[in-house]
């Protein structure tokens, strides 16, 4: 890796990094005045807790060097990455790996706003990060079945996910709709139960998790080396972000205006981060109009699939379901029928689709039936969620002993 690749696998590092206080930021603005510091402290609580785990031994667990596909690498093969020491080019390439991991445990604490105990929480993040997300990011990234699928299944095409429909957003979105089952539904839920406390603070996140997604899906080209090449993405990559996150924007909003007969804000920013979701795994293998329809496409979908928890009955607080799991599942399914030169439309056959649809729905369920486990046995054991007087009363009190907005009267 040359000073300019290094240089900007840095800055992606950062840029990434950079996306969990948006999570924090866009996620805070959503629920209420009296849980805000709650909100934002599970996304600050996942990045110290996932950043140490990562470098004890989440990174060794995302590699497998040896051993079954289905497994995930050793965790103890450099314990502490005592001898990663001193290559520069490896250490910001597992920082950057690190910084996936934080925000994905951050985005599941979407579902389970207002009602969550911290500790439990933590708990949660600790063990599904070790149990599911090193694991996954090793089946789809560091050579396990998914990087493997489309060759072990005698197939001349592999898996696409650039950056993490299976592995971020699919995976997520799967463990939040296991929590929101599993702590059940806020006190009074309905639809309107309560509507954003910050309007400004939800854009703000949104606007941030814009800016470092450019990080988030263009910073492996630095890492693998490939900036100035011939085999590199990067603007492609870029031009995709933008574009997909666009049309998403007009997508949801036109949905609002048949729907309820006004655009919102808050659909602007929802769906630019639906339209951000489903490039994400997309964004190097599609020509850019293909990518103008993918966004266009979450933007739609996702708009309307908010509605579903108050059909099926499940209380996903802040749409962690609506728009990444199924954002992310759009995103992965769409390169069976457009990623360049394997799409079924595009010149190619119903081989993309078919690997790109198992590897989603192997992580889907996976990630679901660990997640549940998980959350059920600490609800059943310590509690997970509050009670309903500590939720009426707000959270941030009875959790934190601090309030969101301190204003003292004169």
């Amino acid at each position: 890796m040359d000073s300019g690749n290094l240089a900007w696998s840095i800055t992606a590092t950062a840029l990434v990094l950079f996306m969990t206080p948006g999570v924090a930021f866009f996620y805070g603005g959503l629920v209420r005045a009296k849980s805000v510091v709650s909100m934002m402290m599970m996304s600050f609580g996942a990045l110290g807790l996932v950043s140490v785990l990562w470098i004890l031994y989440g990174f060794n667990m995302s590699v497998i060097t040896d051993g079954p596909q289905f497994l995930a690498g050793n965790p103890f093969s450099d314990f502490g990455l005592a001898t990663a020491a001193g290559d520069d080019n490896a250490l910001v390439g597992i920082t950057y790996g690190a910084t996936f991991a934080i925000i994905t445990v951050a985005l599941i604490s979407g579902a389970i706003a207002d009602r969550a105990k911290f500790g439990s929480w933590m708990i949660f993040a600790g063990v599904w990060a070790t149990l599911v997300y090193f694991p996954v990011a090793a089946w789809v990234w560091g050579g396990g079945w998914i990087f493997n699928l489309g060759a072990n299944m005698g197939l001349d095409v592999s898996v696409i996910d650039y950056a993490g429909g299976t592995a971020v957003h699919i995976n997520a979105g799967a463990a939040a709709l296991a929590l929101a089952l599993v702590l059940g539904k806020r006190v009074g839920f309905s639809k309107g139960l309560s509507k954003p406390h910050n309007v400004p603070l939800v854009l703000l996140g949104a606007a941030i998790l814009w800016f470092g997604w450019f990080g988030f899906n263009a910073g492996a080209e630095g890492t693998f080396g490939l900036l100035g090449t011939e085999d590199s993405n990067a603007g492609l990559i870029i031009l995709n972000t933008l574009g997909a996150t666009a049309a998403a924007i007009i997508g949801w909003l036109i949905i609002e205006k048949i729907k309820d007969g006004k655009p919102t804000s808050v659909g602007a920013g929802s769906g630019a981060i639906a339209g951000l979701v489903a490039i994400t795994p997309s964004c190097a293998a599609l020509a850019p109009g293909w990518a103008l329809l993918l966004g266009l496409v979450a933007g739609v979908v996702c708009a309307l699939a908010i509605e579903l928890k108050f059909k099926l009955g499940f209380d996903d607080s802040l749409d962690v379901v609506g728009i990444h799991l199924v954002g992310g599942l759009i995103g992965t399914l769409y390169l069976g029928f457009f990623a360049t030169g394997t799409g079924l439309f595009v010149g190619g056959g119903v081989e993309q689709l078919l690997v790109q649809a198992i590897a989603a729905i192997g992580v889907l369920v996976y990630s679901f039936v660990v997640a549940f486990v998980i959350g059920f046995a600490i609800e059943k054991t310590i509690g997970f969620r509050i009670k309903n007087e500590d939720e009426l009363a707000g959270v941030d009190t009875v959790v934190h002993g601090e309030e969101g907005y301190a204003l003292e009267s004169k």
